[in-house]
């Protein structure tokens, strides 16, 4: 029974036959239109977004944004993740790289004070948050800027 069947009625559309007469309802220019980059043989299809010499929509508008070249990259930790070391270790970016806090692609590195600090802990960074500095210094630790 194979061999007899067939797609439902209606459900499969035959192809578009262009230039098959004035009959088919397609013939003569066959969609393409009278005269015209797009009827001609050559030079047709253009590129997306191209509007025939006339400057594009995409470089009317204005844009919007700005990217600083000059930023610099900081990476930010939370007093609260420095629980993940030990009581009286050295806290660096070395050691914060190797426990996954950042990312270690040799950016600076800034910690706020986001949470509380529980260890004596030697902080040595390059930037730290006031708030953060005094959480560290009341727990007993100490901050080094390098």
């Amino acid at each position: 029974m194979l061999d007899r069947l067939s797609p439902k009625p209606g459900s499969k559309r035959g192809r578009k036959r262009l230039g098959r007469g004035p009959g088919s309802g397609r013939g003569k220019t066959a969609t393409h239109g009278v005269k015209g980059q797009g009827k001609r043989g050559t030079g047709h299809p253009v590129r997306q977004g191209f509007e025939g010499g006339q400057m594009p929509l995409n470089m009317r508008l204005p844009k919007k944004g700005f990217t600083n070249n000059f930023r610099k990259e900081v990476e930010i930790v939370n007093v609260s993740a420095l629980t993940a070391f030990e009581d009286g270790a050295t806290v660096d970016a070395a050691a914060l790289a190797e426990r996954g806090l950042i990312k270690g692609r040799g950016a600076k590195v800034k910690v706020l004070g986001n949470g509380e600090c529980p260890r004596k802990l030697n902080v040595k960074v390059n930037r730290i948050s006031a708030g953060a500095r005094q959480k560290v210094e009341a727990a007993g630790g100490s901050v080094e800027l390098v």
